[in-house]
């Protein structure tokens, strides 16, 4: 599988990079699921949180935009988040001391599959998909 996930038209939420941008992330995913009959939202939540806390605490400048869609080849939803950085995410070692970087651990664990996309134009896309 390339990870690759085919992208249909989506309405797509943009984000100033700052700290309210998980919860309006969280509130849009909320909508969409709704939207594309999802019951719960409760892994969907988590997983856009943890990806635009780590696109403003990391990046922090230029806008992160959210999308989220049904996968067309799977029953499945992509959460897509893009920022400007070209930076890629980096899953940490599992420390007991450290007091955060366990979040892309929590991500491996809560989506179905997740990755990162290099752009050409500029900055990268990270994705996860969650199951309906």
């Amino acid at each position: 599988m390339s990870g690759i996930a085919l992208a249909p038209e989506a309405p797509a939420l943009v984000l100033e990079p700052n700290k309210e941008a998980p919860r309006r992330a969280r509130r849009y995913l909320t909508e969409r699921f709704t939207a594309l009959g999802h019951a719960d939202d409760f892994v969907g939540r988590l997983v856009v949180t943890e990806l635009v806390t780590n696109s403003y605490k990391h990046v922090g400048v230029g806008h992160i935009v959210v999308r989220i869609f049904p996968d067309v080849r799977e029953p499945l939803t992509v959460i897509e988040v893009w920022d400007e950085s070209r930076a890629l995410p980096v899953v940490q070692g599992k420390d007991d001391d450290a007091e955060g970087g366990r979040g892309l651990l929590l991500l491996s664990e809560l989506a179905h599959d997740w990755g990162v996309r290099p752009l050409n134009e500029e900055g990268k896309v990270v994705w996860a998909r969650c199951a309906r």
